[in-house]
């Protein structure tokens, strides 16, 4: 497997060359060890696709989102003000993250505190890279596997994106089964609001176990997420029913870079 090619946006500015787009990373990306694996996977897809990208690396900070969730509007805009002086000091004007969350943040939050940018996701900005030819991939290992697709909330009905993430599994040849609860009527995983970083409240059944269920009604080989934190929440889910052994729960990301043989 070749190395890795990831540039910062200060090696760039040192070579006075601008990249097409912004890799944001986000937290769960840089410091999750799943979420890592989903990083890469992206970032293969990025070489072979030869797009000109860079990361902000160590000048990237959380977007605010958990800290606006959690209620501290205060800290929230302390981090985003941070983010959008080192963005518009470096001219960016299109961003692209594999995060929902991030996503959302960037493109409806920060324009009233002043970050103005382009802010796409990672399934909408790989369907593009299909549409145009820049990048090909056969169904390869996922030809005729049942695959179900789990709606992250902040892709899905905070942004209405529903379509990318499904045309990118059929062009796997894959079959795409949905659960009942899907789209608009899709079931949060449980991670978002901030409560991915904290226990459950009593109750009867954790949210993330009740939609692994949705997904094994469908009886899926494989569970596929567009977010690390639904991606979290659904690998709990698959070990609390004892089924690692036989359903995976992949990114996107991962679908394609396995299928382009990445």
């Amino acid at each position: 497997m070749t190395a890795l090619q990831v540039p910062t946006m200060a090696d760039l500015l040192a070579q006075g060359k601008q990249p097409e787009v912004v890799f944001w990373v986000g937290c769960a990306g840089s410091f999750d060890d799943r979420a890592k694996r989903i990083t890469k996977a992206f970032v293969r897809i990025l070489n072979q696709a030869n797009i000109n990208f860079a990361v902000l690396g160590s000048e990237e900070s959380c977007t605010g989102d958990p800290a606006k969730r959690a209620g501290n509007e205060f800290l929230f805009q302390m981090q985003a003000m941070m983010n959008i002086q080192v963005l518009d000091a470096y001219d960016v004007k299109k961003i692209v993250t594999a995060c929902p969350h991030c996503f959302n943040t960037l493109k409806n939050e920060y324009p009233e505190l002043g970050g103005n940018y382009e802010v796409i996701h990672h399934t909408e900005f790989l369907k593009n890279l299909l549409d145009d030819g820049r990048l090909t991939i056969q169904g390869g290992s996922f030809k005729g596997k049942r695959i179900t697709f789990h709606d992250p909330c902040y892709l899905g009905r905070a942004n209405n994106s529903y379509e990318a993430p499904r045309a990118l599994i059929e062009k796997l040849d894959a079959e795409l089964v949905e659960m009942k609860r899907s789209r608009a009527n899709g079931l949060c995983c449980g991670a978002g609001g901030a409560q991915m970083f904290k226990e459950p409240e009593a109750g009867n059944q954790d949210i993330n176990v009740a939609r692994t269920e949705d997904a094994l009604e469908v009886q899926p080989e494989i569970i596929a997420a567009g977010c690390p934190f639904c991606n979290t929440m659904l690998t709990d889910g698959i070990k609390a029913k004892e089924k690692e052994g036989s359903i995976q729960v992949l990114d996107i990301a991962e679908l394609i870079a396995q299928a382009a043989d990445l």
